[in-house]
C-alpha cells in the first residue's frame, strides 16, 4: 500500500512512534510518505542546521518526508504553543492535498488535534481513509497544562475543544488508544465503539534493552550497594517527582533515589530535598538515550509516576514500556491502566498516585525483596513488554487498522455505485 503518514512531531524531534512507525512499515514493503514539520521540539529553537522553507522534501528507502513550515512554539510561553500547532495545520492542509493526494490510507499522529484539519481536508476531497492514533485525550491535558492558565481559557479550552475533538473522532476511519481505559472515554465521546482499538505504544528497542549492571553505570547514578529506585526521564507538571523525594525521605536508612533527567519542576524538587535534608536522595542530570539502558541496570527499580488527574488514568507513560523492555522491576506512583498493567504483569510494585506516605511503604518493602524475587520481577517485566507492547505487536495491529479502513472505504464504494 501507499501509507501517508501526518504527524506534528518526527524525527529528530523525540517522536519515536511515528518515525518507528514509518521505518517499519516501509521495511514491511509499504511506500510511506510523511507530512510533517520542521524540527523545534521540545526547546522551541530550530534544530541547529535546519532552515524553514516550503520545499523540503527528502527520500530514502521507501520513505518520502515532507517537511511544511510552522512557528517554532515549544517554550514557556502557551500562545507560542497554540500559534505553533494552528500554523502547522494550515501549512500541513495546503501541501496534503497535492502531497498525498494518491495515498490508499492516511495514519494520524496525536496530538495536537489540529493536526486533523489536513486529514479532514483529505477525507472530504480524496476520500482517503484515516487512522487516528491517540496519544493524549483532548481538551483535558490542555487543560491541567501550561495553555490554560485561567479559568477562562480552561472553559474556552473545554467549550472549543470538545465539539472539535468529538468531530475528530466521529470522521476517522480507524482510533488506536494507548490504554484502555481511554478507550472508553473516547467512545464516551462519539466513536464507533467498533473503530476502536487498543494498541499500547512501543519503545525504541535497539536502546532499551536487558543490559547487565556494569561498575561504570552503578558509578554514574553513585550506586552505594543498597536497593536504588531510579526516575528517569522527564520531571514536569504530571510527574510532581516532590512525591518521590518526600518518600524517599522516610526511607532514608534502606532506599536510594536517583533522579534522571530534567525538567520544569526539578528546581523545585532540589529545594524540596535540601529542605528534607534528604541524602539518599541525587540528582544526576540528563543522559543521551543511549546511555539510559545501562543505568536501568546499574538500578533495582524503575520509578513511573503520573499525578492524580482523570486525564492522566487513561495514559501510560512512555518510560514504563522502557523499563519493562530492559527486564527492568517497577515501583508505580500512579493510578488507571499504568498501575494496572504493572499489577498484571506481576513486574514490580504500585501505589495511589500522589501519596508520598503510600510510596514511602512501596519503597521499605522494595528494599527488603530478595534478589531471587526481583530477578522473577525482572523475567516478567520483559516477557509483558515482548507480549504485549513491541514494536511488533504495535506495528501489526496499526497495520491491519490501515488495511481494514482501505477494505471498509472500497466496500462503501462498491455498494453505492450498485445503488447508482
Amino acid at each position: 500500500m501507499k501509507i501517508g503518514i501526518l504527524s506534528y512531531f518526527f524525527p529528530p524531534e523525540p517522536a519515536f512512534i511515528p518515525g518507528s512507525l514509518a521505518e517499519e512499515l516501509a521495511t514491511r514493503g509499504h511506500e510511506v510518505r510523511v507530512l510533517t514539520g520542521f524540527p523545534d521540539y521540545p526547546g522551541g529553537q530550530l534544530y541547529p542546521g535546519w532552515r524553514q522553507r516550503w520545499k523540503h522534501q527528502t527520500t530514502s528507502e521507501r520513505i518520502t518526508v515532507r517537511r511544511v513550515p510552522r512557528y517554532p512554539g515549544h517554550d514557556a510561553s502557551a500562545a507560542r504553543m497554540v500559534a505553533s500547532y494552528l500554523s502547522f495545520a494550515g501549512s500541513a492542509a495546503l501541501v496534503a492535498p497535492r502531497y498525498l493526494a494518491d495515498v490508499d490510507a492516511l495514519y494520524v499522529y496525536h496530538p495536537p488535534a489540529t493536526t486533523f484539519a489536513a486529514a479532514g481536508l483529505l477525507r472530504l476531497l480524496r476520500r482517503i481513509p484515516t487512522v487516528l492514533h491517540v496519544q493524549e485525550l483532548w481538551p483535558e491535558s490542555v487543560a491541567v497544562s501550561d495553555v490554560a492558565r485561567s479559568r477562562a481559557a480552561e472553559r474556552l479550552l473545554y467549550g472549543g475543544l470538545a465539539s472539535t475533538v468529538r468531530r475528530i473522532y466521529q470522521a476517522a476511519s480507524g482510533i488506536a488508544v494507548i490504554a484502555p481505559s481511554m478507550r472508553e472515554l473516547v467512545i464516551a465521546r462519539g466513536a464507533d465503539e467498533a473503530k476502536v482499538r487498543v494498541v499500547l505504544n512501543w519503545t525504541d528497542e535497539r536502546i532499551f534493552r536487558p543490559v547487565a549492571a556494569t561498575r561504570a553505570a552503578r558509578q554514574a547514578i553513585g550506586h552505594r550497594g543498597r536497593c536504588t529506585v531510579m526516575h528517569a526521564g522527564n520531571m514536569g507538571p504530571f510527574q510532581r517527582i516532590e512525591t518521590a523525594v518526600r518518600a524517599a525521605a522516610q526511607v532514608e536508612g534502606s532506599l536510594d533515589l536517583v533522579l534522571v533527567g530534567s525538567g520544569s519542576e526539578e528546581q523545585r524538587a532540589r529545594q524540596l530535598t535540601a529542605e528534607l535534608g534528604a541524602t539518599n536522595v541525587r540528582f544526576v542530570g540528563s543522559r543521551p538515550p543511549e546511555e539510559i539502558a545501562e543505568l536501568y541496570g546499574a538500578a533495582e527499580y524503575q520509578l513511573v509516576m503520573l499525578r492524580d488527574l482523570p486525564a492522566l488514568r487513561g495514559t501510560v507513560p512512555s518510560k514504563l514500556q522502557a523499563a519493562l523492555s530492559c527486564g527492568s522491576p517497577v515501583v508505580a506512583s500512579a493510578g488507571g491502566d499504568t498501575a494496572d498493567l504493572v499489577e498484571r504483569a506481576r513486574a514490580g510494585l504500585s501505589c495511589p498516585p500522589e501519596d508520598w506516605q503510600a510510596l514511602a511503604d512501596r519503597f521499605a518493602l522494595a528494599s527488603v525483596i530478595p534478589a531471587e524475587a526481583r530477578a522473577e520481577m525482572s523475567h516478567r517485566a520483559r516477557e509483558s513488554y515482548l507480549l504485549r507492547m513491541s514494536m511488533r505487536a504495535g506495528v501489526d495491529q496499526i497495520e491491519q487498522m490501515l488495511v481494514e479502513a482501505v477494505a471498509r472505504r472500497d466496500e462503501q464504494s462498491g455498494d453505492q455505485s450498485a445503488d447508482g
